[in-house]
């Protein structure tokens, strides 16, 4: 997950979505997380109008809850401060949702 800045504070999440962002929510506990890593790099090159952001959900626990992020992998897209789309859930993505995502976000 290279491809990705990784978020280390709340400041960092506040200016990342600032931009047009895409932000994963992730852990490395999580198999399904680990599951996206071969072709995630695929996904940022081929969105080069989105920067794409990972946040450790164990070291922002508060922010998911807020955020109403329960399961992960995770994404959630943002532009000027707004959510404009999230593909939220426990289950584990293929790299064909993952741009289907993408995709959507208008």
């Amino acid at each position: 997950m290279d491809q990705l800045i990784e978020i280390n504070s709340l400041e960092e999440y506040e200016k990342a979505i600032q931009t047009k962002s895409i932000i994963l929510f992730t852990a490395s506990w999580c198999p399904d997380c680990m599951f996206v890593k071969p072709f995630i790099g695929n996904v940022v090159k081929k969105y080069p109008n989105f920067t794409f952001y990972s946040i450790n959900r164990d070291h922002f626990i508060d922010l998911c809850q807020d955020l109403d992020i329960l399961g992960i992998p995770s994404f959630v897209s943002y532009e000027n401060g707004q959510e404009t789309g999230r593909f939220v859930s426990k289950l584990r993505k293929t790299q064909e949702e993952i741009e289907t995502f993408i995709q959507s976000i208008k």
